[in-house]
């Protein structure tokens, strides 16, 4: 089918070097991508997260991120951060944000990136792996379900956990 795009044998999942440059230059690409999707919030990053974000996640001793090449283009995304289960007494991991480019969605991306991320889960000896999802965006939630993702909850008389959030900047 013409326009349809084939996920080959050439797709490799790396996890980012935040001090090379070009992996610096895709991860700040595809997060403008995801950005500005309907998805991401739909308004580009400002030009100072653009200039600064790889260099401040450089920081962060717990975060990492990892990116999926087609062809040796960057077409996925995901940055993690390693938090702490106190009611497990074990790591977990937390991602913050999985995007893949419009045209690579629907291809198995997504699968790859947290079937990675899922890998350096077990190696680390996390408990878990969490993430947020917007309630409208139903491929991600059938893709995250399908991987094994269910609504965090302790008591479910109580209900689903709720992800909120108070900007302070």
């Amino acid at each position: 089918m013409e326009g349809t795009l084939k996920v080959t044998s050439t797709n490799k999942i790396v996890i980012a070097d935040y001090l090379n440059s070009q992996q610096g230059k895709d991860i700040s690409y595809l997060l403008s991508c995801y950005a500005s999707d309907p998805m991401g919030g739909g308004a580009s990053l400002s030009s100072h997260v653009k200039e600064h974000l790889v260099s401040e996640l450089a920081k962060i001793p717990n975060a990492f991120s990892l990116i999926c090449y087609s062809d040796d283009k960057p077409v996925g995304l995901t940055n993690c951060f390693v938090g702490f289960s106190t009611f497990k007494c074990k790591p977990l991991i937390n991602i913050h944000d999985i995007a893949v480019l419009r045209d690579y969605r629907g291809k198995g991306i997504g699968k790859l990136m947290l079937a990675k991320v899922e890998e350096i889960a077990r190696g680390k000896g996390c408990c878990k792996i969490t993430l947020e999802v917007l309630e409208g965006n139903e491929p991600a939630k059938q893709a995250y379900l399908k991987f094994g993702f269910a609504g965090y909850e302790l008591d479910p008389d109580l209900g689903k956990a709720l992800y909120w959030q108070k900007i302070i900047d």
